[in-house]
């Protein structure tokens, strides 16, 4: 168990899926391990008052720099309760996963994060599951399970 303070959330996230099934992650660490980076879906907490897709617009422009309507949004597709270190806190948040469809080169920019994402966050890129999988970077077990869900939302089939 650990030793950090904890900290309580409820987060909203966003999985970009475009034409080819590839969904956009962001690569990045703790803080306190650099030396073991991963990768992880685009979201954060949301602000009081704020609601779910609000939060997942607002965290998609600050950590991406891509501007989407909530609207655009739609059901999540799907939720997860999970619990890690990141920093000085231990994390345990209520997560909420949306899809949304991202056709073309979507330009990528970190301009919008906090300080500390700065320095824990390097790179951007498009996986597929089966891919990230076979790398065995994801961020947690349920990752690339849940990118499967967002990628048969917006694609459709067996995917």
């Amino acid at each position: 168990m650990s030793s950090r303070p904890v900290w309580n959330r409820v987060c909203a996230r966003v999985l970009p899926v475009n034409s080819a099934g590839e969904v956009l992650l962001l690569h990045g660490w703790d803080p306190a391990k650099p030396d073991e980076p991963y990768w992880f879906s685009i979201g954060g907490g949301i602000d009081p008052g704020e609601s779910l897709v609000d939060a997942a617009a607002r965290e998609m422009f600050e950590e991406t720099g891509i501007r989407i309507a909530p609207e655009e949004l739609g059901e999540p597709v799907a939720q997860e309760d999970i619990e890690f270190d990141w920093s000085v806190w231990r994390l345990v948040q209520d997560q909420t996963y949306f899809a949304l469809r991202i056709d073309g080169a979507a330009e990528i920019h970190f301009g919008g994060l906090e300080a500390l994402e700065r320095g824990a966050i390097d790179k951007a890129g498009w996986w597929t599951p089966d891919a990230l999988d076979v790398d065995g970077t994801a961020a947690n077990d349920q990752l690339t399970e849940i990118m499967r869900k967002a990628v048969r939302a917006v694609l459709g089939g067996d995917q």
